[in-house]
């Protein structure tokens, strides 16, 4: 026995209009009588479609500004009555009512109404729609009868059916349903976050949903042997890698995204033109400058061994003097992550170096917005949550804890290394010089060790640079390894039962070091 289930009659309200013409074109071509209801009715005239007003089909008036027009027996009977059942279909001919083989409802805007800067709450409760989603379950619960699409991308496989098969299958109506009531429930959930957020003040809410949508398979994960894909958080507006648009290059792996996404956030966080080289999600070169190339310069020459084969984040327009230096021989880049590029740069890129085809640029658009305000982390059993590491620093907040005073040359070196080192994996040092990255110690067990890998990276060029530590010194054996190699201040959080002797060691060096009272572990 077949499950093809024919469409004689659908019924069509929806709020986002992509797609719908083409949608109604295609079920009118098909024979579908198709209902409708206020603007969609309004678009669907205009564009010569011909459409049955719901409000005369219930003998019953849209009022209160719209907030009732569906919810009448007429509707809901004509779409729940199993086609399985004499009783139900003896009962919707007695009271004339039509059944329904097709609902194709959207929801109103909540969350992107909600996500406005200025909106009022009227304004959010207003966009709380009561018809839409009752309808949306009425479908899905009779998915043995009806069809569901509660989205645009959905309609091309509808009417595809239609003309091959005369009706949708089982299997079609089986997996709408399943996506209406995820449909549903993220939209309800976005209406209780919104309500929970004005009740629970500076907490974290009680519950704390995930609404994420699969986006793409990956090729694999970390390793080959590990399965991969790659999930959107549909209420992240922030510039990012996921509603990004790739230009060009092969296709993303688990390990490009990553690091395209420490790549990205580096750069985000400079007002002037920045770039930065990650390498296995720790930096190795970032640089600002007046210029894009003269930041992008000092950003590759930071660590030109372990820049190749990185991949680069900016935060300005990529133009073709930048890419001009990208093309040098020697080079290896795997992705460049920036919020655009100029068509020319695009064209040298793709057609210069070696590597021309297999590059990956990421157009990601204006970085005005921030990223999240708000990390999250699974971790066995459950979910770590955090705000996220964001707050701008102030040199107004800091004090210089030594007698030795800061030189007024060396500060912004100094409020560029204190950006950095938040970005890398702790234990953190970063050595800063000509707001450049020269030197990085990231993930060691122990600080000093850090201290020695960030100066060895840097070599000569420590001499009149700038340390930044994550977190406070415990011992001074640390301040004794970089007045060996020249570094000129200090900045880190302090805090340290030893803060006095590690105070005392750098005037012994006369070492400026300046105390911030913030800690920057990346964990």
């Amino acid at each position: 026995m077949s499950d093809l289930v024919p469409v004689r009659n659908a019924l069509i309200s929806v709020s986002d209009k992509m797609g719908l013409t083409d949608l109604a074109a295609g079920l009118r071509a098909a024979g579908v009588t198709i209902y409708s209801t206020g603007g969609t009715r309004s678009h669907l005239e205009k564009s010569g479609i011909e459409v049955e007003d719901v409000a005369d089909y219930t003998g019953f008036p849209e009022m209160l500004d719209g907030r009732v027009k569906t919810l009448h027996p007429r509707i809901f009977a004509g779409i729940l009555a199993r086609r399985d059942r004499p009783d139900h279909l003896e009962t919707i001919s007695e009271h004339d009512i039509e059944p329904f083989d097709l609902v194709v409802v959207n929801l109103y805007p909540f969350a992107a109404t909600a996500s406005r800067a200025g909106v009022s709450r009227e304004e959010c409760i207003e966009q709380i729609d009561i018809g839409g989603p009752s309808l949306v379950r009425a479908a899905a619960k009779n998915q043995n009868d009806v069809a569901v699409a509660t989205n645009p991308e959905q309609y091309g496989e509808i009417i595809e059916q239609l003309q091959t098969n005369g009706g949708t299958t089982g299997a079609l109506r089986r997996q709408l349903a399943a996506e209406a009531f995820d449909h549903t429930a993220t939209y309800d959930r976005a209406i209780a976050e919104y309500l929970q957020d004005e009740t629970v003040s500076g907490e974290f809410p009680q519950t704390m949903h995930v609404n994420l949508r699969r986006k793409t398979q990956l090729r694999y994960g970390e390793n080959p042997h590990q399965r991969a894909a790659l999930y959107s958080d549909r209420t992240d507006r922030s510039a990012n890698l996921v509603s990004a648009r790739q230009i060009s290059g092969k296709e993303l792996s688990y390990n490009n995204l990553l690091d395209l996404d420490a790549a990205l956030e580096i750069a985000r966080g400079f007002a002037r033109p920045a770039a930065s080289v990650i390498k296995h999600n720790n930096p190795c070169g970032a640089a600002t400058g007046d210029t894009l190339l003269e930041a992008a310069e000092k950003a590759l020459a930071g660590d030109p061994l372990s820049a190749f084969g990185s991949v680069i984040g900016i935060n300005r327009t990529v133009d073709v003097a930048t890419a001009e230096l990208l093309c040098e021989p020697g080079l290896f880049i795997e992705a460049i992550v920036a919020p655009d590029f100029e068509a020319s740069a695009v064209g040298l890129l793709t057609t210069r170096p070696r590597w021309k085809d297999n590059v990956r640029l990421m157009q990601v658009g204006r970085l005005d917005e921030s990223g999240n305000k708000v990390t999250r982390r699974f971790i066995s059993g459950g979910m770590l949550v955090q705000d996220a590491d964001c707050l701008s620093s102030s040199s107004l907040q800091w004090k210089t804890a030594t007698e030795t005073p800061v030189d007024d040359e060396l500060w912004d070196d100094i409020s560029f290394g204190w950006e950095m080192v938040r970005h890398v994996k702790s234990n953190a040092i970063v050595l800063a010089k000509d707001t450049s990255l020269i030197g990085v110690g990231a993930g060691q067990m122990s600080r000093v060790d850090s201290v020695e890998i960030a100066i060895d990276k840097a070599g000569e060029r420590s001499e009149g640079s700038i340390l930044a530590s994550d977190a406070f010194f415990p011992f001074p054996d640390s301040i004794e390894a970089a007045a060996k190699a020249g570094v000129a201040a200090i900045i880190q959080p302090g805090g340290s039962r030893r803060d006095n002797e590690v105070i005392a060691a750098c005037d012994e060096f006369e070492i400026p070091m300046v105390f911030t009272g913030r800690r920057h572990f990346k964990h």
